[in-house]
């Protein structure tokens, strides 16, 4: 494992942070699954790379639990730094049949079993006795009770604002309902605009820096057992690089709310590298997690909230341009409840969208709507989960024809979410799916929105499709 890159990102954040009450236990047991590890048991080479690291680092024979605790001991009077054992171990220890050697990786010993237990067995004493050491369960106890804002929202409806700035308005009043929320950000705080939280409660606030696999693991850490309850944020395509934690946390059943903005094509000039069009496709996959995607400021503000007192994972997608304020102040949200924005008796056309393209969705009814053609307008709110029940409701009551706009690829979207949903239905359905179906370029976010093909003339373009 520690050829991986996540170690040394964990290695360098310990330094800088000079963690001296941490100790990181290498196992060198020189084989991998397959063949030996590259360094195999060069124990040197190893001291000397995570001494680079700013590690104070001992060798040990990591069969011997003298040394071990000598070298545990040698570890409390070290300051400043954090410390690390680096410990020679054979794998299959103990038995001669199978020791340091490959081919048992992940395999039962079968007919050896015995033979190597009566070994094992031969060389213990005093295993009868079974020592148990006394457990000092001096942690303070949980008090877990529902985190709510103290004050009201003070958004005005029609002013332009960027959910991206309205996370870090909601991060701060949940700083102020509990002591309990701390912030990680991956150094975009300044875009992100977790930076208010760090202003207002500096010592909640953990800087990971480019390192995204780290400050997720951090996260998870600081969410353990529920004390604290943790938000990390950054592009939501930096994101990717920490799937692998991202997906075990959720095998283990962890808290762990995160926050991507930067998403879309709607990012405009800052290019293909940094716009996250695969996120919702990715994290939908993840077993037991919310996907907020937030339209205006007053519902980012909401699913934070919601997200702060659920109990397993939540990812929140944040965009970076400024979009009208849609709701009311004291607009309640749910988790899993769609909100219909535009409606009347005679639509015909049943439009969702999230985010910017809800804008987009918004200024395609107005058009309509002077046109004498009326479309009715969702906002999903969550896209997983999807609420099945309005989807089905009102693409009915629309003579089943939908159209979904999303800045996003079209795989695994908002629109073959949609399209899983209506397969169910015993109407007859037809369904236009708007999104980026090619890779995108630099350019004004006007100009980008409308040749990816997701644009309010576009959805205007579907909608007439659809009805003629």
């Amino acid at each position: 494992e520690s050829a991986e890159g996540s170690i040394w990102e964990a290695l360098s954040f310990a330094s800088h942070y000079k963690l001296d009450n941490l100790v990181a236990i290498f196992d060198i047991n020189r084989l991998g699954q397959s063949e030996a590890a590259p360094l195999e048991h060069d124990m040197d080479v190893y001291r000397k790379r995570v001494e680079a690291f700013g590690f104070h680092t001992m060798v040990v024979d990591g069969h011997s639990v003298e040394e071990i605790l000598k070298a545990l001991e040698e570890a409390k009077s070290v300051k400043n730094k954090p410390c690390a054992l680096i410990c020679k171990t054979y794998k299959g220890h103990g038995s001669s049949d199978v020791a340091d050697k490959l081919d048992f990786h992940g395999k039962a010993l079968n007919s050896l079993s015995d033979k190597i237990l009566a070994e094992i067995k031969g060389k213990m004493h005093g295993a009868e006795e079974q020592p148990r050491p006394k457990i000092n369960d001096d942690a303070p106890q949980i008090v877990d009770k529902p985190v709510a804002f103290k004050s009201a929202l003070e958004y005005e409806q029609g002013k332009m604002i960027a959910t991206r700035v309205a996370y870090g308005d909601a991060l701060v009043k949940l700083g102020e309902a509990s002591d309990k929320v701390v912030v990680l950000d991956a150094d975009t705080k300044n875009s992100t605009y977790a930076l208010k939280f760090k202003n207002a409660f500096p010592g909640r606030y953990i800087e990971c820096f480019i390192a995204e696999q780290n400050m997720v693991g951090v996260s998870l850490g600081c969410g353990a057992r529920n004390r604290t309850i943790p938000f990390c944020s950054t592009f939501a395509t930096f994101f990717t690089r920490a799937m692998d934690q991202i997906r075990m946390a959720a095998v283990s059943q962890s808290q762990l709310n995160m926050v991507g903005s930067h998403c879309g094509v709607s990012i405009g000039e800052d290019g293909p590298s940094q716009m996250a069009l695969e996120d919702i496709a990715a994290f939908r996959a993840i077993p037991n997690l919310v996907y907020f995607y937030p339209s205006d400021a007053v519902s980012a503000c909401r699913a934070v909230e919601l997200a702060a007192n659920y109990k397993n994972m939540t990812f929140i997608r944040t965009s970076r341009p400024a979009t009208p304020v849609i709701y009311a102040n004291d607009e309640t949200f749910e988790i899993g409840k769609a909100k219909i924005v535009k409606e009347s008796a005679e639509d015909k056309v049943l439009v969702i969208g999230a985010g910017i393209t809800l804008d987009s969705a918004m200024k395609a009814h107005s058009s309509l709507q002077g046109k004498g053609t009326n479309i009715r307008v969702m906002d999903p709110f969550t896209i997983k989960p999807l609420d099945k029940e309005a989807v089905l409701k009102h693409a009915k009551e629309c003579g089943g024809r939908v159209v979904t706009v999303e800045d996003h690829y079209p795989e695994g979207g908002i629109g073959e979410a949609v399209a899983a949903v209506l397969s169910n239905a015993d109407f007859i359905t037809k369904h236009k799916m708007l999104a980026v179906r090619e890779i995108p370029r630099s350019g004004p976010p006007a100009v980008l929105l409308d040749m990816f093909g997701i644009s309010a003339n576009k959805v205007e373009d579907a909608v007439m499709d659809l009805i003629e």
